[in-house]
């Protein structure tokens, strides 16, 4: 299934410093490019750290050494948008910097950036449900299921053969880009979550002479 990745959403033109930025020169950043925080690199483009306005809200007159927060959340751009906004907020970040497989930076990500996916159109996100998870992930004819999608909000009603299918569909349609919730309003034939118990074995004691 195809997912929106963070290399798709970065900005790869990044404002950064150095560990010996001043604490002025860093004010002067933000304020000039209206960012929030910038990630701090050590000679090797290695992120070392990231200075944001709380920090130097906090402190006066020292370097971006003595002000960044450390060690760095950072994510890789072949990441999903999904699992970078779960770690936003696991972190409890304003932003992301992307590096690289030798984790040398290459973009930035914030939360403003991350809440555009969550702006897809309905019809978009439909479209995706139907070809993405009915169609190539579980192979369904495009009348089993009727997807309804109104302002992100997926809503999958119709009968599938097996309940294990019902829950495999409502899973898959939550990782959808753009989806904010899932509607279950789906049936099933048979339920082949909870296999019937096994006939108990009778032993010669068992038998009624």
């Amino acid at each position: 299934m195809k997912h929106m990745m963070v290399g798709g959403l970065m900005t790869d033109d990044v404002v950064s410093a150095v560990p010996v930025t001043s604490f002025r020169e860093v004010a002067k950043m933000l304020a000039e490019h209206d960012i929030s925080g910038v990630p701090v690199v050590d000679e090797d483009d290695r992120v070392v750290g990231v200075v944001s306005e709380s920090d130097l809200l906090a402190r006066h007159e020292l370097t971006a050494r003595d002000l960044m927060t450390t060690p760095a959340v950072t994510v890789h751009a072949e990441e999903t948008v999904a699992d970078a906004a779960r770690l936003m907020v696991r972190r409890g970040v304003e932003r992301l910097p992307v590096v690289d497989e030798e984790e040398r930076l290459v973009g930035i990500v914030t939360r403003r950036d991350l809440l555009c996916v969550y702006l897809r159109p309905d019809a978009e996100i439909r479209h995706r449900i139907r070809e993405d998870v009915l169609s190539e992930a579980m192979d369904l004819p495009g009348e089993a299921v009727d997807v309804h999608v109104l302002d992100g909000v997926a809503t999958l009603a119709g009968r599938v053969r097996r309940r294990s299918q019902a829950l495999m569909l409502l899973a898959l349609a939550e990782r959808v880009d753009g989806v904010v919730a899932v509607v279950d309003r789906l049936s099933f034939h048979e339920d082949d979550t909870h296999p019937a118990s096994p006939t108990p074995t009778r032993t010669p004691h068992d038998i009624p002479w």
